[in-house]
């Protein structure tokens, strides 16, 4: 499938879709399962589509996926079936069909957000779109309220100090252009070196990393903890309880 091409200077979505949830045991990949009237993934689409800046979105999902043509999405919504063996894999398939269908990627801007991220409330997506428009982009992160211990076989080894630690949420936001040269480099470095660049799809769990490795600095936009990702069974009644507190349920 192609996607349908962009107008210059506008923000796009792109959801990678493409895993299979395993520590959710379920019966489907978990971007599919059922919460209340719609799936995590279109809680997760309806999200971003909820600002009227982000002028289209790209679900990538693994080929041969037989759910996501189930699903009620947005008209200005693609589904894409590219997905890799990892998240990063699948960001880089989805930024490249992106870049191919932009008259001018760098000035194109694309949130990259989870699929199993459902609680994404407007407030915070405005307050990324607006703070994240800088050469280095952005993400939506929230500090570390917790004591931090550092493990050694099964004991505690330390107490990390926890001063100036955030935990990274989605979306992020980046300039296509840039993203794309960061998850080249990052497949381009895939097995050999040091740092994100050099240890390949495995080692990069979000897209700021990949970002970071270019020597760039993405700015951290506060958060909401509510904006949680669904991971295990017990999560999906946490987020049922976000999504009717935000009264979009």
């Amino acid at each position: 499938m192609t996607v349908r091409r962009v107008a210059l200077n506008q923000i796009v979505g792109l959801i990678p879709a493409a895993g299979t949830g395993v520590r959710m045991r379920a019966d489907r990949p978990k971007q599919y399962l059922s919460l209340g009237p719609r799936t995590l993934l279109e809680w997760s689409v309806a999200a971003l589509a909820a600002d009227a800046r982000v002028q289209g979105i790209l679900v990538v999902v693994a080929p041969g996926d037989t759910h996501a043509q189930t699903l009620d999405l947005p008209q200005h919504c693609e589904v894409l079936a590219a997905g890799g063996a990892t998240r990063a894999e699948t960001v880089r398939n989805g930024v490249h069909a992106l870049a191919d269908a932009v008259p001018n990627p760098d000035r194109t801007w694309v949130l990259v957000h989870d699929a199993a991220r459902p609680c994404l409330g407007a407030a915070d997506l405005a307050a990324l779109i607006d703070g994240a428009l800088d050469e280095d982009g952005g993400l939506l992160a929230a500090p570390l309220a917790d004591t931090v211990k550092r493990e050694q076989e099964g004991r505690v080894a330390e107490t990390v100090d926890r001063t100036g630690l955030w935990r990274a949420l989605t979306p992020q936001m980046f300039r296509l252009d840039v993203l794309r040269r960061a998850l080249d480099g990052v497949a381009g470095g895939s097995g050999a070196g040091s740092g994100a660049a050099g240890r390949g799809f495995a080692a990069i769990t979000d897209e700021s990393a990949a970002v970071e490795a270019l020597g760039l600095r993405p700015r951290l936009i506060a958060g909401s903890a509510g904006n949680m990702k669904v991971t295990e069974q017990g999560d999906l009644a946490l987020a049922e309880a976000v999504l009717k507190q935000q009264g979009r349920w």
